[in-house]
């Protein structure tokens, strides 16, 4: 070789750094082992964080997940948090996905008070303003697919063992997105403007926080443990679960179907009962949830470009600039029909006779990276596969209500990962977690190399 190659080898290894590596021992203990073992004196609690601190920044090495990435140091909380990085943490600075733009918050976003038990080690990547296209990370346990939506260091972060739980946001999904691809899981909370103060509006309407964890049980133990505003798994014997009629109607792929069809039978041998039901109008309504982002992220960018001074990515600025052909009629219009479902969502369950609903996270089965070019990250009408390309996701913004995606399975090539979403209730994200906890014990631990 040449001493240019040499060199270079020397300084960057004989092996590049992206692929699937293995976890540490340690590293691969439940969440619940790990908290037993430094309990019982079986773990020592510094030996924890310099093994943490070492896998962090290996990890983040491979996969890019990380904005910002701090050790936790010998005397740290076992349990480590990662935020996505248009959400302020104070101490860290907030750069908005951007390359130059940075604040320095004084104080953490209103849904972080309270926490306690938690190291904040890292702000996580995310694309430009919540609404570019391409973050630069890579998918830990499935690297053909690219993570995607704007939380996608969320899901890289916890997937990888950088995070035990990560803070996101969630508008058209988000956080549900690079969870699912992950394997891992991701709540969107019900809709709250008080609760997303001190992050960047992209979407006030829907906007909400989203919390990742890598099972539904550690985000469970999370939920007792960390002091933030997760509700608590609820247990409930006998739920009415409504597998949502649509879907099998929609075009979703026959891989899609057949997991829908297996996430039933979990739940039902679980003791639930499960049927098929119609969603009606909010289904219908998932191209002017689309539209509404459009039009109020181009309303939020009258502010924002006088503030970034920052030239944005060719997909960011025409994502942003479709909001314009929403005019101030239709944008009236979206708001009174969201406004009217809203308000009737509980007869809508009511009715229907459901608890919660049941319908896959996508209507495709994840395609390797690079399958498919967007323009733009947002779907606009006339857009080629419009009815495919609104997907499932913003049923529960549009409506305002909780989500959560959880894997169960691959596909049959093994490359990707098989999601699925539960809707529920305002409020009802405890019997969501209960739920996603119950297939999880069925399913097993998805995000794994094989």
């Amino acid at each position: 070789m040449s001493e240019v190659v040499d060199a270079a080898t020397a300084y960057f290894g004989a092996a590049g750094p992206a692929g699937p590596a293995e976890l540490p021992e340690l590293l691969a203990l439940t969440l619940r082992e790990r908290l037993d073992q430094l309990a019982s004196g079986g773990l020592a609690l510094a030996e924890w964080n310099e093994a943490a601190d070492a896998w962090g920044r290996e990890a983040d090495g491979r996969y890019r997940a990380c904005a910002e990435l701090r050790p936790g140091g010998p005397g740290a909380a076992p349990l480590r948090l990662g935020v996505k990085d248009t959400v302020d943490v104070a101490g860290f600075a907030t750069r908005l996905g951007l390359r130059r733009y940075r604040h320095h918050p004084a104080r953490s976003a209103a849904v972080l008070a309270g926490g306690h038990g938690l190291a904040t080690v890292a702000k996580l990547v995310t694309t430009e303003l919540n609404i570019g296209i391409g973050s630069g990370c890579e998918n830990p346990w499935f690297p053909l697919i690219d993570p995607a939506g704007s939380s996608t260091g969320c899901g890289v972060a916890v997937a990888a063992g950088i995070c035990d739980l990560a803070l996101g946001t969630d508008v058209l999904g988000s956080v549900r997105w690079p969870s699912g691809r992950c394997g891992v899981v991701g709540l969107r909370m019900t809709h709250d403007p008080a609760a997303v103060r001190g992050m960047l509006p992209l979407s006030p309407s829907m906007d909400a926080p989203g919390w990742v964890a890598r099972t539904a049980e550690d985000l469970a133990l999370l939920a007792e443990l960390s002091g933030l505003p997760i509700p608590r798994a609820e247990r409930h014997r006998g739920l009415r679960i409504g597998v949502v009629a649509e879907v099998a109607e929609g075009g979703a792929e026959p891989e899609i179907l057949d997991a829908l069809k297996a996430a039933g039978e979990i739940f039902a041998a679980a003791g639930h009962r499960v049927a098929t039901a119609r969603l009606g109008a909010p289904w219908g309504l998932r191209g002017a949830a689309w539209e509404l982002c459009a039009r109020e992220a181009w309303e939020g960018s009258l502010v924002w470009d006088g503030r970034i001074a920052e030239e944005l990515s060719e997909s960011t600025r025409r994502a942003v600039d479709s909001g314009a052909a929403v005019d101030g009629g239709r944008h009236r219009e979206i708001a009174a029909l969201m406004a009217r479902t809203r308000a009737g969502v509980g007869e809508l369950f009511a009715d229907a006779g459901v608890d919660v609903w049941l319908l896959p996270l996508d209507p495709d089965v994840p395609r390797p990276r690079g399958a498919t070019r967007a323009a733009s990250s947002l779907v606009t009408p006339g857009h080629r596969d419009y009815d495919r390309e609104i997907g499932y996701t913003p049923v529960a913004s549009f409506a305002g209500l909780p989500a959560l995606t959880f894997p169960v399975g691959r596909s049959a090539d093994g490359v990707a990962p098989l999601a699925m979403q539960l809707v529920g209730r305002p409020g009802a994200e405890g019997m969501l977690i209960g739920l996603a906890r119950e297939a999880g014990r069925a399913v097993g631990v998805v995000g794994r190399p094989q």
